[in-house]
């Protein structure tokens, strides 16, 4: 069976060489000295591989099953949400004045990334319910928040988000879902949704459903959704749990993956709800839960990549197969271990590469997270916004091929189910799809984003990039493995987006076309400057006498093969963009 420990060791290089978040001025931040992270990762990190990760199989197998109308998840699980409420995990970084410990959002992402690399769909009922407690805390009224956001904080009640409809996903505008105003201010909400993670299940007393809805009347389309608060169980006005509402799960969907959470079709038969935020605003409010959800899948890509690649390590260092082309490496034995071989060198230099570098562009995301909520840096609340569909779609997709690429290691044993690296790979797929789908995070990098606020982000992002080479470039070695790469990789960013103006305007299809290959090449960049980062604060440790000399340079020897052997990706990016629309569009749909 399949293991993992947390990477504590490089969270806390990220953390503390990297970022400096002790030294940073973002309010919370300077309470984040190197032995209070240590402690606190040190113990998710236990949670993790003794709690969840041992369960990660069990809630594969078992998956969730429907009875009289209750889900019950698999074995295990509720002793194990147990321990997690327990220890307070679930509100770390929510106010205090409502249970949490008000921790910087870096630490529940360096926390979720433990968790989420454990057991996936174990930890989506925690993350969901966070995402849902943070959209009553920013849209909802004082009223709202003493009734609901003490019990989701401590995970005594969990919460889902209700979007999707049979005939829509993407298009919200054509959703169903009544929401028809009763003279107490509440409203009857009626209509199906699907793919409801965590919709029902027996870990909580109550769980609060957010459902996008329409008030008959409104506007036509998406400008007519409004959002509603619907509890499971009415709240009393004394705190207590009144009659049910009229939701239900109508079925529990059967999935590629994550089968220990409960994905449901819910089914609202006039069932109470509460207004949350503004009429006909409801995307506005359910974008707090969106832009925070997809910080979080992009983390699960990530964690998924992260926990296949330890075990494809583990299993090219123990498996004998062949000798290695150069002479005996394990003359006592009848083979040499696999890890002797190139090609498994690359695949597993190609995982390992992209881990260390995507948990510092997760991480660096999350701390301007930190900066603009924490701190009102509206620059930083620009950047990250850009960089949101970058961090969700890149990392998934990138996070899915590394866990294919770590069962390739396994050859036949990794397709077979005992060994349990296929789980990895579907549950990672799932990731690429929900909180909008990888090709629509493109389009809206590539149609939105970029001309935000007149461009000020992807500027500053490109200034970032520039002062950082400039700062830098008398570091010869520095220069020639790091600084050369990420600059002539910025120039094809740079390019890219420079086509897009000159042809998106006459030809919108020329820029829609090249939007995924671009969310890829700004993804490539980012890890670039990421590496580049590391390297530098390598190389500053072991000039500084650190003693664990190993690490540093492996860091380095790791970095270097990403801007040698990924990061050219980013020319074949282009040069795909650059063909424009032609190749893509020539085709009539009956010619398919």
């Amino acid at each position: 069976m399949p293991s993992y420990t947390a990477p504590i060791k490089d969270m806390q290089f990220i953390l503390h060489d990297v970022l400096n978040v002790s030294e940073d001025s973002t309010p919370g931040y300077a309470d984040l000295d190197a032995d209070f992270t240590s402690a606190i990762l040190e113990e998710a990190g236990k949670v993790a591989s003794e709690v969840l990760s041992p369960l990660n199989v069990v809630g594969d197998t078992e998956g969730c099953v429907l009875e009289n109308g209750v889900v019950r998840t698999p074995t295990g699980f509720k002793d194990a949400f147990e321990q997690i409420k327990a220890g307070g995990w679930p509100g770390i970084d929510l106010p205090e004045e409502f249970g949490g410990q008000n921790m910087p959002y870096i630490m529940y992402t360096a926390v979720g990334e433990t968790s989420s690399a454990a057991n996936q769909a174990f930890t989506m009922y925690q993350g969901l319910t966070h995402g849902a407690a943070s959209a009553i805390l920013v849209h909802g009224s004082d009223e709202q928040k003493a009734t609901y956001l003490h019990k989701m904080t401590s995970c005594e009640w969990t919460g889902t988000m209700n979007l999707t409809e049979p005939h829509c996903g993407t298009d919200l505008g054509l959703m169903r879902t009544k929401a028809e105003p009763q003279g107490d201010g509440s409203y009857k909400i009626t209509g199906q949704k699907i793919f409801i993670s965590a919709g029902e299940h027996d870990m909580a007393e109550n769980i609060i459903h957010l459902v996008l809805a329409k008030i008959p009347g409104g506007p036509e389309g998406i400008k007519g959704v409004s959002l509603f608060i619907v509890p499971k169980f009415i709240v009393n006005e004394d705190g207590s749990l009144g009659e049910r509402n009229g939701v239900s799960c109508g079925k529990i969907e059967e999935k590629m993956g994550i089968h220990g959470n409960s994905t449901c079709v819910m089914n609202y038969d006039e069932a109470t709800g509460y207004l949350l935020g503004e009429e006909h605003k409801g995307m506005r409010a359910m974008f707090t839960m969106m832009n925070e959800a997809r910080i979080g899948v992009g983390m699960q890509g990530l964690a998924q990549a992260e926990v296949a690649y330890q075990n494809a390590l583990e299993y090219a260092k123990d498996r004998l197969q062949g000798r290695a082309v150069t002479g005996d490496e394990n003359p006592d034995g009848p083979a040499d271990p696999l890890i002797v071989h190139p090609d498994i060198r690359r695949s597993l230099m190609d995982q390992k590469s992209f881990v260390e570098g995507g948990r510092a562009f997760l991480l660096w995301g999350s701390k301007m997270i930190d900066q603009s909520h924490r701190g009102g840096d509206e620059a930083a609340e620009g950047l990250v916004s850009l960089l949101t569909p970058v961090i969700k779609g890149f990392l998934t997709d990138e996070g899915y091929d590394m866990t294919v690429l770590a069962q390739q290691v396994y050859g036949g044993h990794g397709y077979i189910e005992e060994w349990g690296m296929s789980q990895f790979t579907r549950d990672a797929r799932i990731a690429m799809i929900y909180e909008g789908a990888n090709g629509v995070q493109a389009l809206d990098l590539v149609g939105r984003k970029l001309a935000t606020d007149g461009g000020k982000p992807i500027m500053a992002f490109f200034d970032m990039i520039k002062s950082f080479i400039k700062e830098n470039e008398g570091d010869e070695a520095l220069k020639a493995d790091f600084l050369d790469p990420l600059k002539e990789a910025s120039k094809h960013l740079q390019a890219s987006g420079m086509y897009f103006m000159q042809n998106g305007m006459k030809n919108p299809n020329a820029a829609l076309s090249g939007s995924y290959d671009f969310m890829h090449l700004f993804g490539h960049v980012c890890l670039g400057l990421m590496w580049a980062q590391m390297a530098k604060a390598a190389q500053a440790a072991l000039d500084g006498g650190a003693s664990d000399t190993q690490f540093y340079e492996t860091k380095i020897a790791t970095g270097r093969y990403y801007m040698k052997r990924r990061l050219p990706a980013t020319a074949l990016h282009l040069a795909r963009i650059e063909t424009g629309a032609d190749p893509v569009m020539a085709l009539e749909a009956g010619q398919f």
